[in-house]
């Protein structure tokens, strides 16, 4: 395995909302992305660990390894609480995830008003490519991608696959 080189690492970004119209394409586009990284040399991928768009990028990334056990999973947590105000089946799925990776970083302890800020910019200075859904111009998403941008990362948007 190639540890935490940053040019072996991948990261995900995307809303908490995924349109129903989007849920198949955007199931079916981050297998096919995944596998493609993967061919290039991708084996470490990093994910927010929030719902929507970091869930379906980690369960995907978990079903990649099964076939590919090279890939590793990283959630990287903006808070330990994180899941606090999520109902029962979410924090389920959400602990499921988080047993399941192969390693769990909580960037800061107790949620503060820029703990999201500083978990997006630790995935993107941890990776050489970002996967992105995203929709808006504006949130966290539309501002971990334009960071990205500015960082020279290499942005896939899982839409345009």
């Amino acid at each position: 395995m190639n540890g935490n080189n940053i040019n072996a690492t991948c990261c995900f970004t995307g809303h908490r909302i995924i349109q129903s119209e989007d849920m198949d394409a955007v199931r079916r586009n981050l297998s096919r992305v995944i596998s493609a990284l993967f061919d290039e040399g991708f084996r470490r991928f990093i994910t927010g660990g929030a719902l929507g768009f970091d869930t379906e990028a980690a369960l995907a990334v978990l079903k990649a390894r099964d076939n590919e056990p090279e890939i590793s999973l990283t959630v990287a947590v903006p808070c330990r609480e994180q899941d606090k105000l999520w109902s029962d089946d979410r924090k389920e799925l959400y602990r499921k995830i988080l047993d399941e990776a192969d390693e769990v970083v909580y960037v800061s302890e107790e949620y503060n008003p820029g703990c999201m800020h500083k978990r997006n910019r630790f995935m993107v200075d941890g990776s050489a490519a970002v996967v992105a859904y995203i929709n808006r111009p504006k949130g966290g998403t539309a501002y971990t991608v334009c960071y990205a941008m500015d960082e020279g990362r290499r942005i896939i948007n899982i839409m345009d696959i």
